[in-house]
């Protein structure tokens, strides 16, 4: 058994020891089974890591013949190049952090065995997702994650919140998941194969080729690559099929800070990354790609100022973020989206469970407007907030400002008109970003204490297994960045990144990104600081700002505080017709056609023949000796008919 075998495998057996043998072996040996294991998956994934970037070791491990049929013929193999490399130590660093973390935030939960089985699961799902060497594999991966997700968001399954809160994620995740699974068919249907060298090898050749569909010739990449770039957007939340991230809240906090930080959310901007070498022969879906983003990135950060629930300001947040991601993606800026991708993991999963060390200090309240005053009484967790929101706000030297830098600076120098329309909205939600960061730190952390006179008397530091992550991220969120942008997105490039990667000598924007105006690259650091300032004038030094100003803007608070009526017009275009129409089919169709003809009409036609039959139940004696001389005589008078012919 190899290390990369290790790597993908190790969690799943802990997610199986968990799960099916937590009672007999208790919940300390189940959190210290998946929580070793998956540690140990996280320490291999750096060796990897150095292996495959500094050493070239890039290779394809099999595990097993998976399908045959006919001359369809799957293997179940691990990729193990640069793009992998990278994801393996995101995925499972932040992982067995969370891990770590969950010993102390579920230490009074009494179902903490299947919780860690859940989350070892989850790992695994997605180390499937980012090892897979075709894309059957990758689907196996991708729905996977789904079926853990909802396993983890719906963990507290009494609450009907949370249940409908993992049933909506599931639902919303369809969706997408159907686009992509009609996007693999399609590539299949086209190539003869689902393995990715084959695919990524006959794109060149498919570049500009149509096929005919209702009366209209569609390019075949075209097509191809949108219905793959619909399962990122159920997957990555992205604006129309967003909905389920805020809600996915109810589950436990290190659930958020696995699923929203570093691991699901971030599956599609990974699949299009991998898939680079057909997106980049489509350059209509690109645009797409890049529209959405961007959209996506300044709808969520306008969202994200009106929340006042801590954990779903930074699920907005989050939302906002991988639409970064995913306009980098668009304009061919591969390399930094991945960078971005890295990075965030960090800080995000900083804010998150940061976000669940102030939730723990407060008896388990999320609402900042319940909070304040906090920062005297937990002030580790209160400088690693500060370190988080700094790096999201992208201010100098912090992880997020190389990366989100890159990012902006890369739509700019794509020349397009849909890089420049990403570039102003990224700059939008830049200074938006800042704002609702410093909002979410000072009423929080400062001002007067507006918790119950009973909760602030236990505010309380959390214990040290839950701090020891946020060490250690907060040391990612600040030296990630430094450390590794010249191989991610500098000089270096080409040799990091090797063959994993695909970007057409016509797409420039990553090359022109290091030559852009001056002020475009100081550009994000001054909005960073107005969103900053702004915040501190608002939530600190006039506090009656923000309250006057919903009340003289009531119709835009209510418009961002509802999240734009996404979910309102959802329910009105898809939810009740679906409702209705299940409830005519259920009464009408079900009830009264198939049941009222089938096997409720049978029963009734016996019943009432019974009731009939049981007229001629008189029990008097004559009336059964009349009936029997009726019967003797219509015996008699069919027997001499017949006869007599």
């Amino acid at each position: 058994m190899t290390m990369y075998h290790l790597i993908v495998f190790l969690p799943l057996l802990a997610s199986i020891v968990a799960g099916l043998g937590g009672r007999r072996i208790g919940d300390v040996a189940s959190m210290a089974v998946t929580t070793g294991s998956v540690v140990l998956s996280a320490v291999l994934s750096w060796v990897a890591f150095y292996l495959v970037i500094y050493k070239g070791d890039v290779s394809t491990v099999k595990v097993l013949d998976w399908i045959e049929s006919g001359s369809f013929s799957v293997d179940w193999a691990l990729k193990v190049d640069q793009l992998t490399a990278v994801m393996l130590v995101v995925v499972n660093s932040v992982s067995a952090l969370v891990h770590i973390y969950s010993i102390g935030y579920m230490s009074h939960d009494p179902h903490r065995a299947r919780f860690f089985s859940y989350l070892s699961l989850f790992t695994f799902a997605m180390l499937m997702l980012i090892t897979s060497d075709n894309f059957l594999q990758l689907y196996f991966g991708w729905e996977g994650v789904g079926l853990a997700s909802y396993l983890l968001i719906g963990f507290w399954y009494k609450r009907p919140s949370a249940s409908a809160a993992a049933i909506k994620a599931f639902v919303v995740n369809r969706v997408g998941d159907f686009g992509f699974a009609l996007g693999i068919m399609a590539l299949f249907l086209t190539v003869g194969s689902v393995n990715f060298d084959v695919v990524f090898k006959a794109a060149p050749e498919l570049a500009g080729k149509t096929f005919h569909f209702l009366w209209k010739d569609w390019d075949i990449l075209t097509v191809a690559t949108f219905l793959l770039f619909l399962g990122a957007m159920g997957k990555s939340a992205q604006l129309g099929l967003h909905t389920w991230l805020p809600d996915a809240m109810e589950g436990p906090t290190p659930v958020s800070a696995l699923i929203h930080a570093a691991t699901m959310v971030t599956a599609g901007v990974f699949m299009v990354a991998r898939c680079s070498p057909i997106f980049e022969y489509a350059p209509t879906t690109l645009q797409i790609v890049a529209v959405v983003g961007a959209s996506t990135a300044f709808f969520a950060a306008t969202v994200g100022l009106a929340q006042n629930d801590i954990k779903r300001v930074i699920a907005y947040s989050t939302c906002s973020q991988l639409g970064y991601m995913f306009f980098a993606l668009g304009v061919s800026a591969y390399p930094a989206a991945i960078f971005h991708l890295f990075t965030h993991a960090f800080f995000k999963a900083l804010l998150f469970l940061g976000a669940g060390s102030v939730i723990h200090a407060v008896d388990g309240e999320q609402d900042m407007r319940r909070m304040g005053g906090l920062w005297k009484h937990i002030k580790l967790t209160y400088a690693m907030m500060w370190i988080g929101s700094l790096a999201l706000a992208g201010l100098p030297f912090f992880a997020g400002f190389y990366s989100k830098d890159m990012i902006l600076e890369a739509a700019f120098a794509s020349g397009t008109g849909v890089g420049q329309y990403a570039f102003i909205l990224g700059m939008a939600a830049a200074v938006l970003t800042a704002f609702y960061s410093w909002r979410l730190i000072f009423m929080t952390f400062h001002g007067k204490p507006r918790a119950d006179h009973h909760v602030m008397e236990h505010v309380h530091e959390s214990p040290m297994v839950m701090l020891f992550p946020l060490f250690v991220l907060a040391f990612g969120a600040v030296f990630a960045g430094f450390a590794f942008h010249n191989g991610f997105i500098g000089h270096d490039l080409k040799a990091f990144w090797g063959d994993s990667l695909l970007i057409l000598d016509q797409h420039k924007a990553m090359e022109n990104a290091h030559h852009v105006p001056l002020w475009v690259k100081l550009g994000p650091i001054v909005v960073g600081l107005v969103g900053i300032a702004v915040a501190w004038l608002a939530y600190v030094k006039y506090t009656e700002i923000p309250g006057n100003a919903a009340k003289q803007q009531r119709l835009l608070y209510s418009f961002l505080l509802n999240k734009w009526y996404f979910d309102e017009l959802y329910d009105r275009i898809f939810v009740r017709p679906s409702l209705w129409i299940g409830r005519v089919l259920w009464k009408g169709g079900d009830g009264k056609i198939i049941d009222g003809l089938g096997p409720d009409g049978f029963a009734a036609i016996v019943v009432r023949l019974a009731k009939r039959a049981s007229v001629l139940q008189t029990g008097y004696v004559y009336h059964y000796a009349f009936a029997m001389l009726i019967g003797v005589a219509a015996l008699v008078t069919y027997f001499f008919t017949r006869t007599g012919h």
